[in-house]
């Protein structure tokens, strides 16, 4: 089974759960969705399962610094177009096991999803 972490290389808390990975020895692929991108049906797959709410970081710079109006009124299309227009407003890591997906990161989460 391949493990892929998502996210944005520059990030600190992408850092926090690289550096858990690695020292938990815990193998993954990373895929920077800033530089590489993420296509459509991906990102659809992610909220289809999780939600577009969780996904879309509000708490982000980048979506602060949108119009009022872009940030009003939204849907699960509008945010998709936002987070496909601007992948930063991806909230991160995402972290895809295969058979779920986990975001953010948090040290007590990512033990119980690898039984350590």
């Amino acid at each position: 089974m391949t493990i892929t972490i998502h996210g944005i290389k520059n990030c600190d808390t992408m850092k926090k759960a690289r550096d858990w990975l690695a020292a938990a020895g815990i193998a993954v692929e990373f895929h920077d969705y800033k530089l590489a991108g993420i296509d459509r049906a991906r990102l659809e797959a992610w909220c289809d399962a999780l939600g577009w709410e969780v996904l879309l970081n509000r708490a982000g710079t980048t979506f602060r610094k949108l119009p009022e109006a872009e940030r009003e009124g939204l849907t699960r299309d509008k945010a998709i177009a936002l987070m496909l227009a601007q992948p930063s407003m991806i909230k991160r890591p995402v972290l895809d096991l295969g058979d779920r997906l986990i975001v953010g990161f948090k040290p007590a989460l990512y033990a119980e999803a690898f039984g350590r």
